[in-house]
């Protein structure tokens, strides 16, 4: 089986949100004499938050993103992959670009061995793809916790006070929640928690536990279909979907048709704080789902780090989801950042934020 991506007629859909982007395409010689497309790769620049920044000074750096790496199967072991990676990295250091990263399935060894062999990246961070079927009918909100929506000027500043530390927080958070993709940001409190509306109030005296998230609608964007499943599996997702369209009271887990093409919404900047946060965000999960349910979507996905503190509050399956690895590597030749150093070397932080403009 293999994921297909459509991007709707949009070679730039995954990158045309950010600051700076661009794409590149390598052309050789086609079978009637003109010139064919035989590989391209994308990129981007932002500044965004480093390793070993605290929360009262976030130290951001100019990063670099490269991502849709592909060259046709006929042109490769020729080189042309890591030709395109090196013109980029050559734009990324026009861009005044410190590091350069990627991001990859780590069972993707074509991919791995391309960028840590032969251009230089090193293996960094390792956060995990969570993926949740959205089924046909709607999830019971929660009883135990109350959501509220914030607007995109509070809930920047509740982004500013939260991730202030968190790597690859981008310094232009503005942009992405007042993005016409990005749907809302919502609040998860205690039940019984008073809420006036005042974000100020809420950051200089916090409630015990408390959880956040932003849903980003990916489906307007791109869309996403699995091919070459087997018939049986497909026959048995699909008599999933006729009992819970019979009987939906039942609430049986019914899964979608991921076999024709489908969209997804996005959960980014999961975070939280007290005992019951990872509950607070299983709330807001549901929420979500049911987001998506109304969009019209196939599935919900967020990514996370290896020991996100609310990892467990959200729900997913596993055989949905992945296993990502990000490579870095240093572009500049000075050291701009003092006790900070390289980047490269500087160990994982509990959280990392996913930027949803290049997911």
């Amino acid at each position: 089986m293999c994921l297909f991506t459509d991007l709707l007629g949009d070679p730039l859909c995954r990158i045309r949100n950010s600051p700076d982007f661009l794409m590149l395409t390598a052309t050789g010689s086609g079978g009637g004499g003109g010139a064919e497309i035989i590989g391209l790769v994308r990129g981007c620049v932002k500044s965004v938050v480093s390793g070993g920044s605290h929360s009262k000074d976030p130290i951001y750096t100019k990063v670099a993103y490269i991502l849709g790496l592909r060259v046709s199967p006929n042109h490769r072991r020729k080189g042309v992959g890591r030709k395109l990676v090196e013109r980029m990295e050559q734009w990324f250091r026009q861009k005044g670009a410190e590091y350069s990263y990627m991001a990859t399935e780590q069972d993707n060894e074509a991919s791995v061995r391309l960028f840590t062999s032969r251009c230089g990246y090193s293996k960094f961070r390792a956060p995990s793809l969570l993926v949740h079927p959205v089924f046909r009918h709607a999830l019971k909100p929660s009883r135990r916790a109350s959501i509220v929506r914030l607007e995109p000027r509070d809930a920047e500043r509740l982004y500013r006070w939260h991730f202030a530390a968190v790597e690859f927080f981008p310094a232009d958070i503005d942009a992405v929640l007042s993005n016409a993709l990005s749907l809302g940001t919502f609040l998860a409190l205690p039940a019984g928690t008073s809420w006036d509306g005042d974000v100020e109030a809420f950051l200089a005296a916090p409630p015990a536990s408390w959880a956040v998230l932003s849903v980003w609608n990916c489906m307007d964007a791109f869309r996403l279909e699995v091919r070459g499943a087997p018939r049986l599996m497909r026959a048995a997702a699909g008599a999933t979907r006729l009992v819970d369209r019979a009987a939906p009271w039942l609430r049986i887990p019914s899964i979608p048709n991921l076999f024709a093409p489908f969209g997804l919404y996005f959960l980014y900047g999961l975070g939280g704080a007290g005992p019951e946060a990872p509950r607070l965000v299983r709330a807001l999960c549901r929420h979500a789902h049911n987001m998506a349910r109304r969009g019209g979507c196939g599935v919900v996905a967020t990514e996370v780090a290896a020991l996100e503190p609310v990892r467990a509050g959200v729900p997913h399956w596993a055989r949905l989801g992945a296993e990502d690895l990000w490579c870095i590597k240093r572009l500049a030749d000075g050291y701009n950042h003092g006790l900070l150093g390289d980047w490269t070397k500087a160990p994982p932080g509990s959280s990392i934020f996913v930027d949803p403009r290049e997911f």
